[in-house]
């Protein structure tokens, strides 16, 4: 709580400070204030059989309703976010977490400057991330799959867990670098200052607190010491064309591991946010790292204003489910050294 209580008072003075109207404008430095949000139904790749990045209404309306929500066929079409359940036996059996009661990822595509998008990939063409077959990790990639499953993991220790499961961080890349929708808790706000851009994710309050500097030369001369590996790495910012420039290099390779917009120690992300209008933000970034990838790549995507406020977000209300895992983990290695039946 008293994380919550700083995170909002800092929040209430920055933004008392620097005023709270956002507007589009041309000058060098957007105005990126205010309460934003950047739901849909949109993924990073382009789904199997759709050729283009745009869409119309209609077309827009039917792959939404056909696009998996928390890994459930279907979609929207199904409605009661039951179907494909695991079946009995399987590995993911007895720990999904989620039906479509519980989340809000947003009805439709992604609008992005008034077109449909059906991937937030837009280079290379096809819509694909370009992710080499024979990658050179320098860290041990660990996948947890895409059904927002929970339990998951071996249960040897609270680390055997997901990230998002132990509370460190939000799931699906919310907070970034490159950030996108997801499930739920798609809201974030924006704080500019003189000196610093801090972008408050609603999901887990995960905060980026991003200085800004005159050039990229004087943001780069001005890097973190690399053995701090921060979370959401070591983001620098300018201010470049009427855009907000952040580059990200030496993420903590705990968040790349499992994250689905990974780099190593090579690699940089490079976003750039810009007022499209009054009530959009267009937001692109860039990943580059030849460790993983063929070339560089590109997502771009919109945040929109909302009337929504952020609201507390509690993590497994005190993430006492990780307690009782590790306690049903240590009964049955007990019951089966007894042979004692389950």
């Amino acid at each position: 709580m008293r994380t919550l209580i700083s995170i909002r008072t800092i929040i209430t003075f920055l933004a008392t400070v620097v005023g709270c109207s956002a507007m589009a404008q041309d000058s060098p430095r957007p105005d990126l204030q205010g309460i934003w949000t950047n739901k849909s139904l949109t993924n990073l790749q382009r789904p199997e059989g759709v050729d283009s990045l745009v869409v119309d209404a209609e077309q827009a309306r039917i792959i939404a309703a056909r696009t998996p929500i928390a890994g459930i066929e279907g979609g929207l079409d199904e409605g009661d976010g039951v179907n494909d359940t695991p079946d009995a036996g399987a590995d993911d059996f007895g720990v999904r977490a989620y039906n479509n009661f519980w989340v809000e990822p947003g009805n439709n595509l992604a609008l992005v400057k008034g077109e449909y998008r059906t991937s937030y990939v837009i280079d290379p063409p096809s819509g694909r991330v370009p992710r080499r077959e024979d990658p050179q990790y320098d860290f041990e990639r660990a996948s947890f799959g895409s059904r927002y499953a929970t339990g998951v993991a071996d249960f040897s220790g609270p680390e055997a867990f997901p990230n998002s499961e132990r509370c460190l961080l939000g799931f699906g890349n919310k907070a970034g670098p490159g950030m996108m929708g997801a499930l739920y808790n798609n809201t974030y706000q924006f704080v500019q200052t003189d000196d610093y851009v801090m972008i408050l994710v609603e999901m887990a309050h995960d905060a980026r607190i991003i200085p800004i500097f005159d050039s990229p030369e004087e943001a780069r001369a001005n890097r973190r010491p690399t053995a701090h590996e921060p979370w959401f790495g070591d983001s620098v910012g300018w201010y470049e064309g009427g855009e907000l420039v952040v580059e990200s290099v030496n993420i903590k390779p705990q968040q790349m591991s499992q994250s689905s917009v990974p780099i190593t120690k090579d690699g940089k992300i490079t976003e750039r946010f810009s007022r499209y209008s009054d009530a959009e933000i267009l937001y692109q970034f860039t990943v580059e790292d030849s460790n993983i990838y063929l070339q560089p790549w590109t997502a771009e995507l919109s945040f929109y204003a909302t009337e929504d406020q952020l609201y507390e977000y509690a993590c497994h209300e005190g993430n006492y489910s990780m307690p009782g895992s590790l306690a049903g983990a240590r009964t049955l290695e007990l019951r089966e050294e007894f042979g004692l039946s389950n």
